[in-house]
């Protein structure tokens, strides 16, 4: 059982090493920025939404979701692919909700939040051509609102299954930065995950569900310590 205090001084940890990957990159990308050049082919990603500080554990910006890539058993999906799933359409600005977990929250939160309803949204792992046009101008706001967040990456080249390393540090920075459990740095007031669907991102100030009530292994710094310095 890890006690508050251990909690706050392992979140410092993380961060700090957080700062040091940023300096080795040479700073965040804005998602709007991205382009298909300068990934490693697997690896983890941090988004960072404007407006969204750290308070409790230091200062700073705060991460908002972690997430990785190639996580069932022979998959050949790239770092890059996920990220641009998250980013959508460069040509016409639209994007697809549906291979989005991502865009499909933050979709359902600004239209939450800005009073709108558009009844399809998040409807089916699919959805025919009539649907899709109805949705592209919210396609749009989602695209909008996701350029502005700032992407940091981890390159972590194993191979892709449940157990890979690249699953076991997804699911413990989720379970340490969450903190439905114990509590973490908390989100604006104005945050816009506040008018998300899901309840697990309202308690826990982050874009992720899965994990975000599992205890995290304090030993899993030792290896994103490690990792880092190998960037």
């Amino acid at each position: 059982m890890v006690n508050s205090n251990e909690r706050t001084q392992a979140v410092q940890q993380f961060y700090i090493l957080l700062d040091e990957l940023e300096q080795r990159l040479g700073g965040k990308r804005l998602l709007k920025d991205c382009t298909s050049t300068g990934w490693p082919h697997r690896g983890m990603y941090f988004f960072f939404e404007p407006g969204e500080q750290r308070s409790v554990t230091g200062s700073g910006a705060r991460v908002v979701r972690v997430g990785t890539h190639a996580v069932k058993a022979d998959s050949k999906t790239s770092l890059w692919y996920r990220l641009s799933q998250h980013k959508g359409k460069v040509r016409d600005g639209g994007g697809n909700h549906r291979g989005s977990i991502f865009r499909s929250h933050v979709g359902t939160a600004l239209l939450a939040r800005d009073g709108l309803t558009l009844d399809t949204w998040g409807m089916g792992s699919s959805a025919v051509p009539a649907v899709t046009q109805a949705e592209h101008i919210h396609e749009q706001r989602v695209s909008q609102t996701l350029g502005q967040f700032g992407v940091l990456w981890l390159a972590v080249d194993d191979e892709p299954g449940k157990n890979s390393l690249r699953a076991l540090l997804e699911r413990n920075v989720i379970a340490l930065l969450g903190g439905v459990n114990e509590g973490t740095d908390p989100a604006s007031k104005g945050w816009l995950g506040r008018w998300a669907k899901a309840p697990m991102i309202r308690q826990s100030g982050l874009w992720n569900v899965r994990h975000v009530n599992d205890r995290f292994d304090p030993e899993f710094l030792s290896m994103w310590e490690r990792l880092v310095r190998e960037q």
